[in-house]
């Protein structure tokens, strides 16, 4: 990158290189570890029987019972049965098994490794086997042989070794007695004394149930190291008969050398310089072959293997199934106790006495509302009004005290009886309501089920699939009619006997989930009184203490001026989504600009604003241009200080500062905040205008670049941020006491060996240290590559340098703290090289071991750890860490729906013209196949390089303009084919309408110009036509929806980082901005000024050479001059300071935040890559819907009226088909659901999509504990809701049927009035009668006659009444039997021989004729009487059918 800045413009260089980092380092890279848990845990299953289970914590041998620990409390503990007792005396025994001799041992062994790690070298005349601590080895060695010898006679032998903890401890033994022999002290057997900081680990329990869950099932992580080294061993001997026979290469003459080699290329350090010198040792005919065989090692070794350790540690990690559900529980039910507290800061007024304020009326108006009265003032008159409540009951006289026959003991049953019917008066009226109404829908929803079942709805189907919906629609109708008890003898009837079992393992399972149900419901409840509790004491603390929630206690509570303080601080732009009138969510066109606004307040917008000018104002800074001397940075400095004044005084008057329930200071962000503007005001009112360097000034500067930190308080994603990365601050401490552990191993050891070992005297001719002393003359060199030929008798140039025996610059072992520093660095594999190969140049070949093994536990296994810990913890944090495997399917399932957009694809023309052939075309696979191939094809062009100069250039960018008009064709043919509007849906097509439009544009340029722009432009416009392959295929299209959702997610994270590495580049400024160059400190990579601070920081975050930075920064006189004045005018770094910058800003950001961005990669991968039997919904499934939305969403809009959602799911097939002949019901259901939650507004195509991924799960399992309770609640509801309009329906159906009758019958009745009216007027004028009636009769007749034969198929179906003068045809069979006519039922008609006029029945009768009459008139041969109970006999029976046939009706539903 630095040759790139020399040779082009800067920013080309950072740019290019700043995003191939991000994208292919940090992004791309990760996904491979993400492929690679998922795929482990997708094998692991099949191998899990292999592995054994992962909750096995003793062995077969052993029991458990429960023991009596010190505090008397009782716990589980394993016990051998099969354990013999040693015949050492009971005492002994005891003693052996206490706590305080266990202590005593990890006392000494604690005190062991403090003297351990005191050593350091003395010299080389200083006789080290004889000093102090050689004689403290060997009494630690005595008391620890001893320890070994007393469990072996209080246990025995064979029940010493069975124990793998005694195993260890017996090697230990054996191993450090012959490190004690002086010939072996300082050898190979150093290990031993050194590896007994590993018992130190039975001090935590938490450390060891960590260590237990990461190396205890040895099985995977240690196959995993053997596949490694065999892996190691295999490469190394085939590269060793590769490359063994070349010559001038001296890597891979050995088995050691290939070795060293190959795992060098391993460790990704310096593994170019191996392949760059293996490929100049072959030369150019076979440099190819090697490159591409290292590379393939290299890309395997690295991404892979590496991932690999990543998923077994992940994996160790994991909780089963039940205990996942146990945690969740105990989760839920620790939050309620958490939640039941208040702060210490407000209970610190429970200790003050009450005080409540108490307010005179002198006056009290009828008019007067009411205050309220406190909750614990009324106690006492409730308590006293139970109490009269308890006297009433007592003193009433029982009924049957006043006869003297009765005993005294019936007497008291009465008053009990009494008691009783008292006591549940109360609230008997409304529970009575409750359980009828509950009972009522729950007896409705059982019939309905029972009647499916019985009528064999829920199986015997064989001929269709039932759809995902159905199946769990069925489910639970089933399991909430077994859950209620429904009567299981009506369902058993007729089964066999295997069935009946298996539906009695139903029942008990069922009775399982309710009794789970009671304990979630349980603890929400918890959750509820625990909120109420502590409203209920924060009320009470506000009643009763006048001070509190004042802020500083001055203000009051409802005082204007805190109101207007709170108005002020709580403003915040609010985009109503909502119809105030129908409550329909609103699709606003800007929404996530509102969103955005809506983030955070109005006044934290304005700091946000603030902090941003102030922090620019930094960047301007520098060692030659400070803030104390340059009044145009003070602007900046004034302008934010004054800011942060209004604002905290506005939040304390509104919220207060420390005693009150939303405070300031109540977490670390206001503490935060208060410091920062303190550091700011000091040092505005200070102003110092000298500051020496390492002096309390040089700190106050220091602690202001700590400044824009404050956007993590102002911003709500960045506190998460801070969150996510605090809370599982206690497993990634755990992690770093391992490491450090390891690193206190191998350092002790390292001092031991290695201590004044790796001096060396800078006179490569000088080998002994008695001869290093004057001078020498060293050559200097201007480049590697450079041979200068002299002439005869001239020398090189150079200087005279005097000679020194001293370390290597960089590292040494001779004291702890050096040799732990130089473990660091090997820990990120930076420079652990360069310590290898001075180790076996100057102590030997054999101790090169040490580093290799050091490097392969830290690396593979240690910095691992550090990976799968802050992805542990990230999902933990998220929820996602207790999570079962179905739980897990679903939130995946559910963002995956986030995700999903409606098609844009218009849908085909309808015609088969000259569009539709068009359609055909393009949507063809193969046509989308030759497209894809066109843009590779194009794609290898840029293999050669485009130069102005070189012929071949010319033909290469004619080929590429005859691939610009093939994809300009194949855009034209789209538009046509989808027309202009169409085309424009989709993002795709609009990004190919763009490239292509480039492609136009860069030929007419390429023509007319013709110069390196024009080619370098369609060198760009090939790379990004190359980037829209990725949507062609399903693959490509999974990874690239990984990566950029993973970025889009991440972007917080990416603020924060970048937020972090700008406080560094600011102090950095401030400590090294003067440091002079050294080996890595250049004109490119210094302090000198913020953006060269970044640039240095963000090389040292990639992990190139940030060791090497550091000892730049290290240096000290007289290797520099010192000022004591200003540390500006020196050119000394900082020793402790360096030490802290670096390794603090390495540890934070390569290990803690980089890794956050592999838990969010790992993540979103599960999301896109799951198999279809994993799936909830499958892409077919999806696919499907989005084609079925087009069809209803006419308008393209991405809402649709909730009308519309019923055509909507009737047109669904598969899998999410709705059956309405069997699942009616569930149709109802659904459609309620969208009308309910959208108030009958529209509804998008995620509210669809979610309420079908609902319905086509199995919530029991999917759903987590307060989501499955809102769930159940909310399908309650809804059922009940739609039984209650299924019954009304139904009841609206037979008011109607009934209103319709009896407007029948009085229309009978009035007719018959109207006849009797036309008889007397016939009767008082009879010619008139004679001549009019019977001719109308006559034509009614005949029009009757004529109208036969055309409504002969309806008379077949239908029943005429006694008015219908067709019914009069009926035959007489039909004649009593009930018929149907849409839904309502008409009176039989009357036998064929009584089939005459109206008016003779009106003349017989007198005038006086009624239905009872009428009915008389059809039956002659009964009297009056009889004819009344036969009409009601017949109503009676018309009513019982129709509530029968009514029934059936509503259970079909």
């Amino acid at each position: 990158m630095y040759r790139a800045i020399d040779s082009f413009p800067r920013w080309r260089s950072y740019f290019y290189f700043i995003t191939l980092i991000f994208f292919l380092a940090w992004l791309v890279k990760n996904v491979f570890i993400a492929v690679i848990i998922e795929t482990f845990a997708e094998i692991r299953v099949q191998f899990q029987q292999m592995w054994g289970s992962r909750s096995s914590t003793t062995s077969t041998a052993t029991t458990q019972m429960f023991h009596e620990d010190a505090a008397g409390g009782w716990q589980l503990v394993a016990v051998d049965v099969n354990k013999p007792q040693g015949r050492a005396p009971a005492c002994l025994q005891q003693m052996m098994r206490s706590s305080v001799f266990h202590m005593f041992i990890l006392s000494m062994v604690t005190v062991d490794v403090i003297v351990a790690a005191s050593n350091y070298h003395k010299g080389e005349s200083f006789k080290r086997q004889y000093d102090e601590f050689y004689l403290a080895e060997v009494a630690f060695t005595v008391l620890f042989d001893l320890e070994a010898l007393l469990k072996i006679w209080c246990l025995g032998f064979t029940g010493y070794i069975s124990s793998s903890l005694h195993k260890f401890e017996l090697l230990l033994v054996v191993g450090t007695t012959l490190h004690v022999y002086p010939d072996l002290y300082h050898s190979q057997f150093t290990y031993f004394q050194v590896l007994r900081v590993v018992r130190l680990i039975k001090i935590s329990p938490a450390l060891e149930d960590f260590v237990y869950k990461i190396f205890g099932p040895g099985k995977k992580l240690g196959s995993l190291v053997v596949f490694t080294a065999s892996l190691l061993i295999v490469m190394s001997a085939i590269s060793l008969q590769m490359f063994c026979f070349v010559e001038e290469l001296d890597r891979f003459t050995t088995f050691p050398r290939a070795f060293m080699s190959m795992f060098q290329i391993l460790t990704q350090e310096g593994w170019v310089d191996v392949m760059d010198q293996t490929l100049n040792a072959v030369g150019h005919m076979w440099a190819p072959v090697v490159a591409i065989y290292f590379i393939l090692y290299h890309l395997f070794a690295t991404l892979i293997l590496l991932s690999l350790f990543v998923a077994v540690i992940l994996d160790n990690l994991e909780l089963d199934e039940d205990l996942k559900k146990l945690k969740q529980l105990k989760q839920s039910e620790a939050n309620a106790d958490t939640k039941e507290k208040l702060p210490l800061r407000l209970r610190i007024f429970e200790k003050f006495p009450n005080r409540p304020q108490m307010v005179k009326i002198s006056k009290l108006p009828s008019d007067f509302t009411v205050p309220k009265i406190r909750e614990s003032f009324m106690k006492q008159f409730i308590d006293r009004q139970q109490q009269d409540t308890c006297c009433l009951l007592r003193s009433l006289p029982s009924a049957s005290s006043s006869s003297c026959d009765h005993s005294k003991r019936s007497a008291i049953e009465d008053n009990k009886y009494i008691d009783q019917k008292l006591r549940k008066s109360v609230f008997s009226i409304r529970a009575r309501n409750l359980l009828e109404k509950e009972t009522a829908v729950t007896k409705i929803l059982r019939a309905c089920t029972r009647q499916r079942m019985l009528s064999g709805s829920f199986e015997g189907q064989p001929a269709k699939e039932r759809s995902i919906l159905s199946v769990q629609h069925h489910i639970r109708q089933e399991r909430r009619s077994l859950r209620h008890g429904s009567n299981s003898q009506r369902i058993s009837r007729g089964k066999s006997l295997e069935t009946l079992t298996q539906d009695h393992s139903n029942t008990v399972r069922y009775r399982n989930a309710q009794r789970e149900d009671s304990e979630i419901k349980m603890i929400q409840e918890k959750k509820e009184q625990a909120e109420m509790k502590r409203k209920v004491q924060e009320e009470e603390l506000r009643e009763n203490h006048p001070y509190f929630d004042k802020p500083l206690f001055i203000v009051g509570r409802e005082h204007r001026f805190r109101n207007f303080c709170r108005v002020v601080v709580r403003a915040r732009f609010n985009a109503s989504k909502t119809d105030p009138v129908t409550g329909a969510v609103k699709n606003t066109k800007y929404h996530q600009l509102y969103d955005l606004l809506g983030l955070v307040t109005y006044l934290d917008w304005v700091m946000i604003i603030v902090t941003i000018c102030s922090c620019i104002s930094m960047m301007f800074e520098s060692p030659f241009r400070r803030v104390m001397h340059a009044p145009t940075l003070q602007i900046a400095e004034y302008v934010f200080v004054i800011f942060m004044s209004i604002e905290l005084n506005l939040k304390i008057m509104a919220d207060g500062l420390f005693f009150t329930p939303t405070a300031v200071i109540r977490d670390f962000g206001g503490v935060m905040d208060i410091f920062i503007y303190l550091v700011s005001l000091i040092f505005l009112c200070w102003m110092p205008q000298n500051v020496p360097a390492e002096s309390g000034a040089q700190l106050l500067l220091v602690l202001r670049c700590l400044r824009p930190l404050r956007i993590f308080k102002l911003v709500p994603q960045m506190r998460k941020v801070v969150r996510e990365l605090f809370s599982g601050f206690k497993e990634i401490f755990l992690v770093s006491i391992l490491l450090l552990t390891l690193m206190l191993v191998f350092a002790s050891f390292g001092v031991q060996l290695f201590a004044g070992k790796l001096a060396k005297c800078n006179d490569p001719n000088i080998i002994r240290r008695e001869d290093c002393n004057g001078i020498f003359r060293i050559n200097v060199s201007v480049s590697k590559n450079l041979n200068l030929k002299l002439r005869p008798g001239e020398k090189k140039p150079g200087f005279w340098v005097p000679r020194v025996w001293a370390n290597p610059r960089n590292f040494n072992f001779d004291n702890v703290g050096n040799a732990m520093l130089a473990l660091f660095e090997v820990l990120s594999l930076k420079g652990w090289v360069e310590v290898r190969d001075v180790i076996i140049h100057r102590v030997g070949p054999m101790h090169g071991i040490y580093i290799h093994v050091f490097v392969f536990l830290g690396c593979m296994i240690g910095l691992t750890l550090f990976v799968g810990v802050v992805i542990a913890n990230f999902n933990e944090n998220k929820g996602t860490a207790l999570l079962t495997v179905d739980q897990r399917r679903w939130e995946d399932l559910k963002s995956r729906l986030k995700i999903a957009q409606p098609l844009h694809l218009p849908p085909r023309p309808d015609n088969d013209g000259f569009r539709a052939k068009m359609y055909d075309i393009t949507q063809h696979p193969f046509f989308k196949r030759t497209i894809a191939l066109l843009v590779l094809a194009q794609s290898v062009l840029l293999s050669v390089k485009w130069d102005v100069e070189d012929p071949v250039t010319v033909p290469l960018a004619t080929m590429s303009v005859v691939f610009t008009f093939i994809f300009v064709l194949e855009v034209t043919m789209k538009i046509i084919a989808m027309s202009p509007a169409g085309f424009w849906q989709s993002r795709r097509n609009r990004y190919d309408l763009l490239v292509t439009s480039l492609g136009v544009v860069w030929v007419v340029l390429h023509f007319a110009l013709l110069n390196a722009y024009t080619y370098m432009m369609g060198a760009c416009v090939i790379v990004f036509r190359f980037f829209s392959i990725c949507g062609k295929h399903v693959t490509l299209k999974m990874l690239l929806l990984t990566v950029v959702v993973s970025m889009y997610k991440s972007f917080f994270i990416i603020v924060g980082m970048f937020l972090l590495l700008l406080c560094y580049a600011f102090a950095g400024v401030v400590l090294f901005g003067t440091v002079k160059y050294g080996e890595n400190i250049n004109r490119h990579a210094n302090f000198s000024s913020a953006g060269k601070a970044i640039t240095v920081l963000f090389r040292i975050v990639t992990g190139e050479d940030w060791n090497k930075i550091m000892h730049d920064c290290m240096v000290q006189p007289p290797f520099c001059t010192p000022d004591e004045f200003t540390y500006w005018a020196t050119d000394c770094g900082n020793y402790a300071g360096a030490l802290m910058y670096f390794c603090s800003f390495y540890v934070i950001i390569a290990y803690i935040m980089l890794n956050l961005l592999v838990a969010i990669i790992v993540e979103n991968f599960s999301l896109f890559y799951s198999t279809e039997e994993d799936q909830l919904l499958s892409y077919n499934d999806l696919r499907h819907f989005q084609i079925i939305w087009n069809m209803v969403d006419d308008k393209r809009e991405g809402v649709i009226p909730t009308f519309r959602v019923k055509f909507l799911l009737r047109l669904l097939r598969g899998r999410l088909e709705v059956d309405l002949d069997k699942d009616k019901l569930l149709f109802k259901h659904m459609c309620y659901e969208m009308e309910r939650l959208h108030s009958g507004g529209d509804v998008t195509f995620h509210d669809v999509l979610s309420m079908l991924s609902y319905r086509s799960v199995d919530i029991r399992k999917s759903l987590q504990l307060e989501e499955l309770l809102a769930r159940e609640q909310l399908e309650y509801t809804i059922e009940e809701e739609v039984a209650k309009q299924t019954i009304r329906m139904w009841l609206k159906k037979c008011l109607k049927r009934i209103r319709a009758k009896q407007q029948q019958s009085c229309s009978i009745i009035h007719s018959l009035r109207e006849s009797q009216q036309q008889e007397l007027s016939r009767f008082l004028n009879p010619p008139s009668i004679e001549t009019t009636q019977p001719s109308e009769d006559l034509n009614a007749n005949s029009q009757d006659n004529n109208m036969q034969p055309e409504t002969s198929s309806q008379q077949q179906l239908l029943s005429p009444t006694l008015s219908d003068r067709g019914g009069s045809r009926q035959d007489a069979a039909d004649a009593g039997k009930p018929q149907r006519k849409f839904g309502q039922w008409r009176l039989p008609s009357a036998p064929k021989p009584i089939s005459h006029s109206v008016s003779s029945v009106n003349l017989r009768f007198g005038g006086r004729t009624t239905m009872k009459s009428v009915v008389c008139k059809i039956n002659p041969m009964t009297d009056t009487v009889s004819c009344g109970s036969e009409v009601k006999k017949w109503w009676t029976r018309q009513l019982t059918v129709e509530s029968d046939e009514s029934g059936d009706d509503l259970l079909d539903i």
